[in-house]
Protein backbone atom coordinates (compact mmCIF):
# COMPACT_ATOMS: atom_id res chain seq x y z
CA UNK A 1 0.00 0.00 0.00
CA UNK A 2 1.31 3.43 -0.86
CA UNK A 3 -0.25 6.41 0.83
CA UNK A 4 -1.25 9.36 -1.26
CA UNK A 5 -1.92 12.83 0.00
CA UNK A 6 -4.84 14.99 -1.11
CA UNK A 7 -4.22 18.57 -2.18
CA UNK A 8 -4.23 21.02 0.72
CA UNK A 9 -7.45 22.85 1.39
CA UNK A 10 -7.67 26.47 0.29
CA UNK A 11 -9.72 27.05 3.44
CA UNK A 12 -7.20 28.22 6.07
CA UNK A 13 -9.34 27.06 8.99
CA UNK A 14 -9.70 23.58 7.47
CA UNK A 15 -5.95 23.40 6.80
CA UNK A 16 -5.06 24.48 10.33
CA UNK A 17 -7.70 22.64 12.36
CA UNK A 18 -9.26 19.98 10.13
CA UNK A 19 -8.43 16.28 10.46
CA UNK A 20 -7.01 15.79 6.94
CA UNK A 21 -3.25 15.45 6.58
CA UNK A 22 -2.56 17.38 3.38
CA UNK A 23 1.14 18.29 3.28
CA UNK A 24 1.98 21.42 1.30
CA UNK A 25 4.89 20.35 -0.87
CA UNK A 26 6.91 23.17 -2.45
CA UNK A 27 7.38 23.78 -6.18
CA UNK A 28 10.02 21.01 -6.25
CA UNK A 29 7.64 18.57 -4.57
CA UNK A 30 9.42 18.70 -1.19
CA UNK A 31 8.51 19.43 2.39
CA UNK A 32 11.05 20.28 5.12
CA UNK A 33 11.54 17.71 7.87
CA UNK A 34 12.95 18.66 11.27
CA UNK A 35 14.25 15.65 13.19
CA UNK A 36 14.75 15.43 16.96
CA UNK A 37 15.64 12.64 19.37
CA UNK A 38 12.45 11.26 20.93
CA UNK A 39 14.24 10.63 24.24
CA UNK A 40 15.89 13.97 25.00
CA UNK A 41 14.61 16.37 22.33
CA UNK A 42 18.04 17.11 20.81
CA UNK A 43 17.88 18.52 17.30
CA UNK A 44 19.47 15.88 15.08
CA UNK A 45 19.02 17.05 11.50
CA UNK A 46 16.94 18.93 8.96
CA UNK A 47 16.16 17.22 5.66
CA UNK A 48 13.55 17.14 2.92
CA UNK A 49 10.86 14.65 1.98
CA UNK A 50 8.95 14.14 -1.22
CA UNK A 51 5.56 12.40 -1.20
CA UNK A 52 7.15 8.96 -1.62
CA UNK A 53 9.59 9.48 1.28
CA UNK A 54 6.82 10.78 3.52
CA UNK A 55 4.52 7.88 2.62
CA UNK A 56 7.28 5.30 3.25
CA UNK A 57 8.09 6.94 6.58
CA UNK A 58 4.47 6.75 7.71
CA UNK A 59 3.96 3.21 6.39
CA UNK A 60 7.20 1.65 7.67
CA UNK A 61 7.94 3.70 10.78
CA UNK A 62 11.51 4.20 9.50
CA UNK A 63 12.59 7.66 8.33
CA UNK A 64 13.04 8.14 4.60
CA UNK A 65 14.09 11.39 2.95
CA UNK A 66 14.69 12.85 -0.47
CA UNK A 67 18.29 13.78 -1.22
CA UNK A 68 18.41 17.02 -3.18
CA UNK A 69 22.10 16.51 -4.04
CA UNK A 70 21.58 12.96 -5.35
CA UNK A 71 18.02 13.53 -6.59
CA UNK A 72 16.93 10.26 -5.05
CA UNK A 73 15.02 8.63 -2.24
CA UNK A 74 17.14 7.93 0.81
CA UNK A 75 16.44 5.58 3.72
CA UNK A 76 18.29 7.17 6.64
CA UNK A 77 20.91 4.81 8.03
CA UNK A 78 20.85 2.39 5.12
CA UNK A 79 24.63 2.71 4.69
CA UNK A 80 25.71 3.43 8.28
CA UNK A 81 23.22 1.27 10.18
CA UNK A 82 21.99 4.36 12.04
CA UNK A 83 18.36 4.04 11.02
CA UNK A 84 15.75 6.31 12.56
CA UNK A 85 12.67 4.65 14.07
CA UNK A 86 9.87 7.20 14.04
CA UNK A 87 8.08 7.59 17.37
CA UNK A 88 5.89 10.53 16.40
CA UNK A 89 5.19 12.69 13.36
CA UNK A 90 3.85 16.22 13.65
CA UNK A 91 3.07 18.87 11.08
CA UNK A 92 3.06 22.62 11.53
CA UNK A 93 0.03 24.91 11.31
CA UNK A 94 -0.03 25.22 7.52
CA UNK A 95 1.33 21.72 6.86
CA UNK A 96 4.47 22.81 4.99
CA UNK A 97 6.93 21.34 7.50
CA UNK A 98 7.17 17.97 9.25
CA UNK A 99 8.65 17.22 12.68
CA UNK A 100 9.88 13.67 13.26
CA UNK A 101 10.65 12.45 16.76
CA UNK A 102 12.94 9.44 16.33
CA UNK A 103 15.12 6.93 18.11
CA UNK A 104 18.40 6.26 16.33
CA UNK A 105 19.73 2.72 15.98
CA UNK A 106 23.29 1.59 15.39
CA UNK A 107 25.88 4.00 16.74
CA UNK A 108 23.22 6.53 17.88
CA UNK A 109 24.65 8.98 15.35
CA UNK A 110 22.69 10.93 12.77
CA UNK A 111 25.35 12.98 10.98
CA UNK A 112 27.44 11.51 8.16
CA UNK A 113 30.47 12.95 10.01
CA UNK A 114 29.91 10.36 12.75
CA UNK A 115 28.45 12.81 15.25
CA UNK A 116 25.13 12.41 17.03
CA UNK A 117 23.69 15.60 15.52
CA UNK A 118 24.32 17.47 12.28
CA UNK A 119 24.30 20.63 14.42
CA UNK A 120 27.73 20.17 16.03
CA UNK A 121 29.00 23.74 15.41
CA UNK A 122 28.13 27.13 16.82
CA UNK A 123 28.28 30.36 14.82
CA UNK A 124 29.93 33.45 16.24
CA UNK A 125 32.05 36.45 15.33
CA UNK A 126 35.83 36.53 15.54
CA UNK A 127 37.86 39.54 14.41
CA UNK A 128 34.82 40.93 12.60
CA UNK A 129 34.21 37.72 10.62
CA UNK A 130 31.55 35.07 11.03
CA UNK A 131 33.16 31.82 12.17
CA UNK A 132 32.05 28.36 13.20
CA UNK A 133 33.37 26.50 16.22
CA UNK A 134 33.04 22.75 16.64
CA UNK A 135 31.30 22.06 19.95
CA UNK A 136 30.98 18.28 19.61
CA UNK A 137 34.26 16.54 18.82
CA UNK A 138 32.93 13.09 19.73
CA UNK A 139 32.40 10.79 16.78
CA UNK A 140 30.27 7.73 17.35
CA UNK A 141 31.75 6.03 14.29
CA UNK A 142 34.51 6.55 11.73
CA UNK A 143 32.81 7.72 8.53
CA UNK A 144 35.74 6.68 6.32
CA UNK A 145 35.51 3.13 7.62
CA UNK A 146 31.70 2.82 7.60
CA UNK A 147 31.14 4.29 4.15
CA UNK A 148 34.20 2.56 2.61
CA UNK A 149 32.81 -0.81 3.79
CA UNK A 150 29.52 -0.09 2.05
CA UNK A 151 31.26 0.86 -1.23
CA UNK A 152 33.50 -2.21 -1.26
Amino acid sequence: MTLTFPAPSKDKAELETGPAFTPRFDEKGLVTAVVTDARDGELLMVAHMNAEALALTIETGIAHYYSRSRNSLWKKGESSGNTQAVQEIRTDCDQDAIWLKVTVAGHDATCHTGRRSCFYRTVGVENGKARVTITDEHRHFDPAQIYAEKKG
